[in-house]
């Protein structure tokens, strides 16, 4: 089977088998982990920031983040199709209180103006009390935020008093397609999220960044929701190995989504938009997402189904080049009605 439904599935690289079976632990509530503080510390380093701290997941690292930023009834303005918004189960409403006032975001991109109306001061609103964006955005195709709109929407949440947070679960995505460091896309942020999971191969992990201030406030939210760890320097290893040898592979991840979204252009019933395909997503638009998911599966690819019409592929380390040909090769097959398990 050749599992193409996210990078998220991906499985521990011997290296980091070796590692975590390896790895000095203590406990970390108390901050006695000696390799979850070496990763908090390498992810601080590499990113510009002052320190880190390990999630579980990127969704309690994000929550963590807004509640530690903003108090609740606050607006936290967010591009649509956040991740945030849309696929975190409305964590900022029911835990924090906070309420998600989305703005337009062509291609995950939201413009400056646009974010400058949606702050509003008035004493008929909830006043503003965030700012996310997201890089890359996710449900927009994997598509990238360039730097200029992120240093833009940073010098001005400055000047407007406000806390500017990073959804940054591919972050690294965005730097290597970018061709920059990632402390680059960070910059302009007083948060970040970044994920070890998706791309860079870690079976979990995510680390929540900022000044050492934010980070020992954002300590207690973590507790209260549940994310105070014991000896997580197991999973903290992997992260380890995930960032040092990681990140290098997330070029060959670009360039066979290119490859395989410019192999299905054209099919019959199946729409690509290349500008969405940025780094390691192909998105397409399909009569029936479902249906076309289910066939394909019985031909030996997986996929997702993100609406009615919408279908997405992601490439990933433990995907080749050949399993690239071989999946267009069944996307073909099944839109030309050349297989019986249509």
């Amino acid at each position: 089977m050749i599992d193409l439904r996210s990078d998220t599935i991906t499985r521990p690289t011997p290296s980091m088998r070796r590692a975590m079976a390896a790895a000095e632990v203590g406990d970390d509530v108390y901050g006695e982990d000696p390799t979850v503080n070496r990763l908090q510390d390498l992810m601080a380093e590499r990113t510009g920031f002052e320190a880190g701290l390990l999630m579980p997941s990127g969704t309690m690292s994000n929550l963590t983040a807004l509640s530690t930023h903003a108090g609740r009834g606050l607006e936290v303005i967010v591009p649509e199709g956040a991740h945030t918004y849309d696929s975190e189960l409305g964590g900022m409403a029911v835990y924090a209180g906070l309420v998600p006032r989305p703005v337009r975001a062509p291609l995950g991109v939201p413009e400056l103006a646009v974010v400058r109306r949606a702050v509003r001061r008035s004493v008929h609103y909830a006043p503003p009390g965030a700012i996310v964006l997201e890089n890359t955005h996710n449900s927009a195709g994997g598509t990238v935020v360039p730097l200029e709109v992120q240093r833009q929407l940073g010098d001005f949440a400055r000047f407007e008093g406000l806390p500017i947070h990073l959804d940054g679960a591919r972050a690294f995505n965005a730097a290597v397609a970018l061709r920059v460091d990632i402390a680059e896309v960070c910059a302009p942020f007083d948060s970040a999220s970044l994920c070890l999971s998706k791309g860079l191969g870690a079976p979990v992990g995510t680390v929540l960044l900022g000044s050492r201030e934010f980070i020992e406030r954002a300590h207690r939210n973590r507790k209260i929701l549940g994310g105070g760890m014991r000896q997580a320097g197991v999973i903290a290893a992997a992260g380890i190995v995930a960032v040092t040898e990681g990140v290098e592979r997330l070029v060959d991840d670009h360039r066979r989504a290119r490859r395989l979204g410019e192999r299905l252009m054209g099919l019959p019933g199946f729409e690509v938009n290349l500008a969405e395909l940025q780094t390691n997503m192909v998105f397409a638009t399909v009569a029936d997402a479902p249906g076309l998911v289910a066939a394909l599966e019985r031909e030996g690819v997986r996929a997702g189904s993100m609406a009615p019409d919408r279908i997405r592929f992601v490439t990933h380390h433990q995907i080749s080049d050949g399993e690239i040909e071989m999946a267009a090769d069944a996307v073909t097959r099944v839109l030309e009605g050349r297989t019986t398990t249509v």
